[in-house]
C-alpha cells in the first residue's frame, strides 16, 4: 500500500501504525532497528530534525520502504 507522507508528523504516525501492527513496543522496535528508544519516541512524535539514516533503519526494521515519486518540473 502506498501512503503519501507530507510531513514529519505523518511519517511518525505511519511508523507508529506499522509498529503497533507488528506487535512491537517502542523499545523493541528500537532494538531491532539499532537505534535508541528516545529516537523512536521522537520519530513517532514527528520531530523534523531526525537523522535520515536512522529513519531508514527504522523503516527497514518494519519492512517499510521509502519511494520518491515525481521529478523535475
Amino acid at each position: 500500500m502506498m501512503t503519501t507522507i507530507p510531513s514529519p508528523q505523518a511519517l511518525g504516525a505511519a511508523v507508529r501504525t506499522a509498529r503497533k501492527a507488528a506487535g512491537l513496543r517502542q523499545d523493541e522496535l528500537a532494538g531491532v532497528a539499532g537505534v535508541g528508544t528516545r529516537f523512536i519516541v521522537e520519530l513517532e512524535a514527528g520531530k523534523p530534525t531526525l537523522q535520515l539514516g536512522k529513519v531508514l533503519a527504522v523503516l527497514a526494521a518494519l519492512g517499510l520502504t521509502l519511494h520518491l515519486d515525481g521529478g523535475p518540473a
